[in-house]
């Protein structure tokens, strides 16, 4: 028995693709990525814009970090309350249609074959090809809902573990993200700390759109630069609102 081999630049060219795929340009896995930015993003920009305001309205560092750590924590607990229960309801949603799909593949199993005829048109399949296509995969119920939840719907099944976890991640980073802005008015004056949050949130918010550009689409400093731009504009109403409220100079 002999086994054939590929001639040496078949090899080579096959550990080249190989390498492409597995190594240089890999596909990733799902992360928390969404979850980091969602929460570091909000807290960041709210905390910065109450602050702001409280600097602006009343001139006193101490009424100044009360109020920014009080958003703190609040918005760490609100947010990450958020994630888990929107991750849930997400679930609910996915779960309530795939039973609706399963009804409809029961009731109406002609309409439903030919939804799944329509959507393999569409992506160009034809004649006795398509018919295979349509024939092989209502004969399985569950590829049959699987395919019409993903390719009728755009749904895709949401782990309801993940929900617990999606809630910590979003907290901890809200509160991470306030504090970057809350910081200086530790150790400044009211006016130097307003000037210095703001340096530190341009920064921060730059780094984070172009690292979320450089690991998913984008270019790096015009992504920086959007979410720099977005957060200190939306901070900057904070800031507007203070300025109109001023609170009186005691006499």
């Amino acid at each position: 028995m002999t086994t054939t081999q590929l001639p040496p630049e078949d090899t080579t060219r096959s550990a080249a693709e190989l390498d492409i795929h597995t190594r240089s340009d890999p596909h990733r896995r799902a992360s928390a990525l969404s979850d980091v930015i969602l929460g570091g993003q909000d807290g960041l920009v709210n905390v910065l814009g109450i602050i702001l305001g409280m600097a602006a309205a009343t001139g006193d560092a101490h009424l100044v970090l009360v109020a920014g750590l009080a958003a703190t924590f609040a918005e760490s607990v609100s947010m990450g309350a958020v994630a888990y229960t929107s991750t849930l309801a997400d679930a609910d949603f996915y779960e309530s249609e795939r039973e609706r799909e399963y009804r409809h593949v029961q009731s109406v199993p002609g309409l439903e074959q030919d939804e799944i005829r329509s959507i393999y048109a569409r992506k160009g399949f034809t004649g006795e090809l398509l018919e295979r296509i349509v024939d092989t995969i209502t004969r399985d119920k569950d590829v049959w809902v699987a395919v019409m939840m993903a390719d009728e719907h755009r749904l895709t099944p949401v782990n309801r573990g993940s929900a617990l976890r999606s809630g910590l991640i979003v907290g901890a980073a809200a509160i991470v993200g306030s504090l970057v802005p809350l910081l200086p008015f530790v150790v400044l004056p009211v006016q130097a700390g307003m000037w210095a949050a703001l340096a530190a949130a341009a920064v921060v918010l730059f780094a984070v759109g172009a690292y979320k550009a450089r690991v998913t689409v984008g270019h790096p400093g015009k992504s920086g630069l959007e979410m720099a731009f977005i957060g200190l504009a939306s901070a900057f109403v904070g800031y507007l609102v203070g300025t109109l409220l001023r609170v009186p100079a005691a006499r």
